[in-house]
């Protein structure tokens, strides 16, 4: 292994596809596995920072690298399982278990173990419950089980043959969102394996279940397929993207669920986010913005990932008493600084320049103006593409101008800047 990972340090910089086509230079190196360890490093770099910078640790499948949670969210997940425990599930007298039935590349089971005194991780491929045994034990993290066996309804490979003697106060899985051909999946029955079929077999072993579903999923759909103990969906969002969703299962849960959103970055310790229930949305009246052309020297909202993943556009509107510029398009006019500066962990804040009618003269003049701006168009009759052709414009990193329809104004040119 020493061998291995050396190799992978000495030649972490080169053309991978070289490598495998000298492969008779290192007749004692697997070749193969070397190659696979150092596209799996270079896609942790920054990703999972305190992974790459161990030398000795080994990636044996790139897609898991790939597929893998970043130390952002994987955290985020660790923070959920202490806020569970603190919510009074431990045993007295003994410590918090959590048992992560689909192990993969192990980051989340790592981050799991520097908060509850035990952790089984159980992965189904062989090669990467191997890796992860010389991982953990090179990070040392001897409060992980290692286990190498199927989840499914099978006789021998029912989650009470899983966890054994392990009893988990939290138990974690990962499903698989890849069906035959690789093809992606997103309804929650076609995951592998399936955690409906296997709720209620998880229920007799452990009082929570935490389920990590693809950001693509339907929030409304995948609630009702797992009914009512369904106690919290966390929407997760890093980087402009929606990363995760996480299902907290409860099994005496029997109310309505709350929705959680949070935006993170990779070095988050602290996490805010909107919480609120379905029905809180459906309850709340958004407010209009009035005299949108007199927004000049406001703000200008544009709600995060989460955010505009839960849907929650009428409760952000009533919640933080902002105006929504229309039924469809999720923009809002902000008048205070407090506000604004309020704002900036839920999505992005824009100091507005001008706003004008969006016409041939207002493009021209702003194309003029304004050189160098990012461009978005919503719900104008002409997509961001076409608008940032007729401005002309080139990239920039502190103006952004915005093609906006509003239902009091019509169509709207506004102008920002990222400075607040």
């Amino acid at each position: 292994m020493k061998n291995l990972t050396s190799f992978v340090s000495e030649h972490i910089k080169d053309d991978t596809t070289r490598l495998i086509l000298d492969r008779n230079k290192w007749p004692d190196i697997d070749v193969d596995m070397a190659v696979n360890c150092i596209e799996s490093r270079r896609k942790l770099r920054g990703k999972v920072q305190e992974w790459y910078d161990e030398p000795e640790l080994i990636f044996p499948l790139k897609l898991s690298a790939e597929q893998c949670s970043s130390s952002g969210t994987a955290r985020y997940k660790a923070r959920l399982a202490q806020r569970i425990a603190e919510a009074g599930i431990k045993v007295a007298g003994e410590g918090m278990k959590i048992a992560d039935l689909t192990g993969g590349f192990g980051v989340d089971s790592w981050f799991f173990s520097k908060i509850a005194d035990k952790v089984l991780y159980n992965e189904m491929q062989s090669v990467l419950a191997d890796a992860a045994r010389h991982n953990f034990s090179i990070l040392g993290a001897d409060n992980i089980i290692i286990s190498n066996k199927m989840v499914s309804k099978d006789e021998d490979s029912t989650v009470a043959e899983v966890l054994g003697e392990f009893a988990p106060d939290i138990v974690y899985m990962d499903p698989a969102r890849r069906g035959e051909g690789g093809r992606k999946v997103f309804l929650i029955e076609d995951c592998q394996p399936d955690v409906l079929g296997l709720k209620e077999d998880i229920f007799k072993a452990s009082p929570h279940f935490l389920i990590k579903l693809s950001p693509m999923a339907d929030i409304t759909m995948a609630a009702e397929r797992l009914g009512r103990q369904c106690r919290e969906i966390h929407i997760v969002a890093a980087g402009g993207e929606c990363k995760e969703l996480l299902i907290w299962m409860d099994r005496d849960w029997d109310d309505d669920y709350s929705v959680i959103t949070c935006e993170i970055s990779n070095d988050s310790t602290e996490y805010k986010g909107l919480t609120f229930k379905p029905s809180d949305e459906r309850e709340s009246i958004a407010l209009s913005v009035g005299k949108p052309l007199e927004a000049a020297g406001k703000w200008l909202f544009e709600p995060g990932k989460a955010l505009m993943k839960a849907g929650a556009f009428n409760l952000i509107s009533a919640k933080f008493g902002i105006g929504k510029l229309g039924r469809s398009t999720h923009y809002y006019i902000v008048d205070t600084p407090e506000q604004a500066l309020q704002l900036k962990q839920y999505g992005k804040v824009f100091t507005i320049l001008r706003c004008e009618p969006l016409d041939k003269r207002s493009i021209k003049a702003a194309g003029k103006d304004f050189p160098k701006a990012e461009v978005t168009a919503r719900n104008i009759p002409m997509d961001t593409d076409t608008l940032r052709k007729k401005l002309g414009t080139a990239s920039s990193d502190t103006t952004h101008i915005f093609g906006l329809k509003s239902d009091t104004a019509g169509n709207l040119l506004i102008i920002t800047t990222s400075k607040i």
